[in-house]
């Protein structure tokens, strides 16, 4: 199951990667380089929601997808969110909760798996929402510039950001106190 369109989907986000990175680097205006990198976020965020889709409407889920999903959600953010950063558009600070939660959490469940207690730390909807917020934030600090003339994405993206990283900090702790009874158990 490492080649069906699902996974071929996630794995585009991967690839993705440094193709976003990469548009900053070439010899274009700004509002052409963020424009560009937008709309690869934008579109490889996308293929999260579509590959889940043709995952269960083409009966192609797998254990591998169920692995690869997540990891390269976490990497398209984390890199996009340090080109933020280097572009000084995100505060070291704040990538640093976001970053630091997704390490954290992933540790986390890996852990919670191998002592048989991983339906604790199952996604929870904090998380798809901190998630949500995140995949809205990015693209309008990528854009950094008024959208139609009137959406100032640079300070939506600012807020939205903000409170991505709320939603972090509140979703490590939902996860910890849901784990913490089984940490118990097992330091026994």
């Amino acid at each position: 199951m490492f080649f069906t369109i699902p996974t071929l989907l996630t794995w585009a986000r991967i690839v993705a990667i440094p193709l976003i990175v990469g548009v900053f680097y070439l010899p274009f205006s700004d509002p052409t380089r963020n424009l560009a990198a937008t709309v690869m976020f934008v579109a490889f965020a996308l293929t999260d929601w579509l590959d889940g889709y043709l995952a269960r409407k083409l009966d192609q889920s797998s254990a591998f997808g169920a692995f690869l999903d997540p990891v390269a959600d976490k990497f398209l953010v984390c890199a996009s969110l340090l080109v933020l950063v280097h572009l000084h558009r995100v505060d070291a600070l704040i990538a640093l909760v976001i970053i630091g939660r997704e390490i954290a959490i992933s540790s986390l469940r890996e852990w919670m798996a191998q002592i048989g207690a991983s339906r604790s730390v199952a996604v929870h909807m904090l998380g798809k929402l901190k998630t949500t917020v995140q995949m809205v934030a990015i693209p309008f600090l990528l854009y950094d510039g008024r959208l139609f003339g009137v959406v100032d994405t640079h300070a939506w993206g600012t807020v939205l950001i903000l409170a991505a990283a709320v939603l972090t900090i509140w979703s490590m702790v939902y996860y910890l106190q849901k784990a913490l009874p089984e940490i118990r158990a097992k330091a026994r």
